[in-house]
Parts: C-alpha cells; structure tokens; sequence
C-alpha cells in the first residue's frame, strides 16, 4: 500500500497519511520508549504525514498525549513516563477491532465517544513485554492496521533471548554458551536450577551474565564475578521475568549492525563498536542512557570484517522472518569469529542510539530514516505475508 493509493473523496483535497505514534508501556522499558517517541516525533515530516501521539501508561491505558517531544527526554539522570503528557486523567483511545474501520476513537466517562478519524499506519515505539514481543502486533493484525517493524512471530522470537538463539543456531548462526532457567524449574527446585547456572561457570568460567529472558535495553542484567553474587543476580532478574537466562561472558569486541527492510530487500548499514565502558562494569542501562557513553561509528574493522558482520546481520533479520528494521548485536571474539548475542526488533531510537548513529553514517539521516520505516508499512498488508 502506498501513499497514493490512500482512499480519496474526490471532493475533498487529498489527504495525508495518518500515522499514530505508540509510545510508552507496561514493561520496564516505559521511558526509553518515550524518548525514542520524542526523537520520531521531532523527525516525521509533519508536510508529507499527519500524527497522532498516543501513549500507554504502565498501568496498560490508552491515553492521547501532548504533541510536545521536548518533554520526552530524560532530564536530571530521569527518564519520563506517559501520565505526564497525558491529556487527561480519566479519559482512554480504542483502536477498533474490525479490519474495515481504522477509526479510532476516544472517551472519557459520562462522555459521548469522540471519533478521531482513521489510523493508516501505527508506529509502535514500544520497547520489551506488551508492545515489541508480537502481542500490540497480533491486536494491530486483527484491526487491519499496518504497522513498522516486524509481526507477530518475529517479534515473539525477537523479544524471548532463548528461542531467539534457538532460532539462530538452527540457521547456522553462532551463539555464545547459556543456560534458561524457567520459572517452574525455579519453584519446583532451585538447588537443581542453581546447578545449572553453577555447571556453565564451571565449564566457561566466571564472569556469567544474568538477565531477564525477554527484556531489554540492558535492564535487569546483572555481571556475576562469583559465586557469592549469583542469588542477588537471579532476584534481580526475576523481577523483570520470571523466566531468566544466564550467558558465559564472550572475550572479545562488541559490534552492532542495523538492517533496514527497503524495496528490494533488507540492507545492513555500516557496523559500530560499543568501547568498555570508563565507569561501569559493562554496557548497561545507565552506561547507554544515563552517561551516553559513545559508541564508535563506523566501527574500526577491515573490509572483510565489515562485510561479514553485515552479511550475518542480515541472515539473523531473514533467520527471524523479521520485517521493517533490525539491531544485530555481535562479539568479535579474540579468535576473529562473529558471535551474535541478539536483535533487537524495535532497537532504541534515541538521539544517541546506535541504530539511527549507524545509518546517518551510512548517509540516510534520521527523518529519511522514520520515512522510510513509514513507507515500507505502508507498503506492506497485514494478515499472513
């Protein structure tokens, strides 16, 4: 579906495309969201598209926000949350579910419903569980409503690190050694579970990695040194996800690589590289958001290695039916090898997110890039594909 072929009243001028920015959510990942919105929200050309921001609050409302991105950015090591730009306290949008109206509509109690005209593409920010993992994907399917990014299996994949390595490792990409411990595994034993963790230390030794199985912008993840850390690690894993997975620490390089979903397939941009960071342990949420430690773009490789990790970036995007837009995390290990860790299917978008870094480097800026992503959902139908 392109832009041209909108349905038109041929008395009236024609109209531009709707676009409903999504931001916010249930999931830990509330106000990384919000400041990815703020920087889509800056860059979408307001002369070729019309926007409507709506934001869901943590406890799962959809609300109508203020159409201010200034205010979606974090501010005194603070990140913001969607009630603040909610317009009002009480009052909720409905996408319908009926493939043959995109209306959406809003109400407020004791209020008649107000219509707020048809929805032709949603962009959903949403970053973690209740909006990147397929479940805003399956309801978007069932409204008829094209969306960015990819669909419900992708993202399903995408969202969970343990099928994500499954599904990679049965296409023949590597991934570094893990354990999954799930939460009747946890409640039925948690000595045998412990073991489990404890036996990958033993062969890969220490440090491991302990993170929420489908989480992401590096909330949750605990560095383990010993075994004196791993139950407060678990906890703190827990608390994000029942079901957890632990890594053995990979030696190597971090390098990251987006692919992009153009006419004529997926391309990769130019890879970066995450340095160690100065004052943290690792690359972990403060380190990415709160002190912007700076990624290295384009990472210092030689041409082969550019040219693999881009390869193996797009073959983890087709692994994964993934459509739309990619992260690609890797390792280059100390023996020269490519290792993936993840994708992610909504990467952040922020103004110091790599994903948007690498492509400007790659000569598309940022409102080409919203554009494009816009486009290709416009392009693209809903139902099986």
């Amino acid at each position: 579906m392109s832009t041209e072929n909108l349905p038109q009243n041929p008395e009236q001028p024609p109209r531009k495309p709707r676009v409903a920015v999504v931001f916010g959510g249930r999931s830990s990942e509330h106000g990384i969201s919000m400041v990815t919105a703020g920087a889509v929200l800056r860059a979408i050309d307001r002369t070729k598209y019309d926007v409507l921001p709506i934001g869901i609050t943590r406890e799962g409302r959809w609300v109508l926000t203020a159409d201010e991105p200034e205010r979606m950015a974090i501010t005194e090591r603070r990140t913001p949350n969607v009630e603040e730009l909610a317009d009002s306290s009480e009052g909720g949008v409905v996408l319908p579910v009926d493939p043959a109206n995109r209306e959406v509509v809003y109400s407020e109690p004791g209020s008649v419903p107000k219509a707020l005209g048809e929805v032709d593409v949603v962009f959903p920010v949403l970053h973690g569980p209740y909006g990147e993992d397929g479940t805003l994907q399956g309801l978007l399917e069932l409204s008829g409503v094209p969306y960015v990014g990819s669909g419900v299996l992708a993202s399903a994949v995408g969202q969970d690190k343990e099928y994500m390595k499954r599904v990679f490792t049965s296409f023949g990409l590597k991934v570094g050694p893990y354990v999954v411990i799930r939460p009747r595994e946890w409640e039925r034993d948690e000595s045998a579970a412990r073991k489990k963790i404890v036996d990958l230390a033993g062969e890969h030794g220490w440090p491991l990695f302990v993170k929420p199985a489908r989480a992401g912008s590096s909330i949750g993840i605990t560095k383990v040194d010993d075994l004196a850390g791993l139950d407060e690690a678990i906890t703190e894993a827990q608390r994000h996800d029942p079901k957890i997975l632990v890594e053995a620490a990979l030696r190597g390089r971090e390098i990251e690589c987006g692919v992009l979903e153009f006419e004529d397939g997926p391309r990769a941009s130019v890879p970066s590289e995450i340095p160690p960071p100065d004052t943290h342990a690792y690359y972990d949420f403060e380190a990415k958001y709160i002190d912007s430690t700076p990624g290295i773009v384009p990472a210092p490789l030689t041409d082969e290695q550019t040219a693999e990790v881009q390869r193996l970036a797009v073959e983890a995007f087709d692994a994964a039916s993934c459509e739309g837009l990619v992260r690609a995390d890797f390792f280059l290990t100390e023996d020269g090898e490519f290792v993936i860790n993840e994708i992610n299917t909504m990467p952040g978008m922020t103004p110091i997110s790599m994903y948007p870094q690498m492509w400007q480097a790659s000569g598309i800026s940022y409102p080409e890039l919203v554009d494009l992503l816009v486009q290709a959902a416009l392009r693209r139908a809903t139902g099986l594909r």
